[in-house]
């Protein structure tokens, strides 16, 4: 029970200290004469259709109706207690707080500050 407890105080600890970098790129249409588009177009040049998600660059991307949504994966740290960092492993796009002293183990602070 001690365990959960710990991990639902590091996981809402998470929530308020990071926070996600999002964006939206907004449906571009020509003008009123043309066929409404079948989709988004991204940065790259590339398609996607209405509905459709993918992953580039560590962003959660989605193509909708208002244009192309995306958030980062790996947060941005606002405040942590110094005894923690996080870690980020871009190749993944996974994030982890761990103790600045060991990096092996993970970081176990109340966060008590926060909170």
């Amino acid at each position: 029970m001690g365990s959960l407890v710990r991990v639902v105080v590091c996981v809402l600890a998470l929530v308020v200290v990071c926070r996600a970098q999002c964006f939206l790129q907004g449906l571009e249409t020509k003008d009123s004469k043309t066929p409404p588009p079948k989709g988004c177009v991204d940065e790259e040049g590339k398609q996607h259709v209405f509905g459709s998600s993918w992953v580039k660059d560590c962003y959660d991307c989605s193509c909708s109706e208002e244009g192309i949504g995306c958030c980062n994966k790996i947060p941005e740290v606002v405040d942590l207690p110094a005894e923690c960092e996080l870690v980020v492993d871009r190749n993944a796009c996974s994030s982890r707080v761990v103790m600045r002293s060991d990096q092996t183990k993970d970081c176990d602070s109340p966060f008590s500050m926060i909170l």
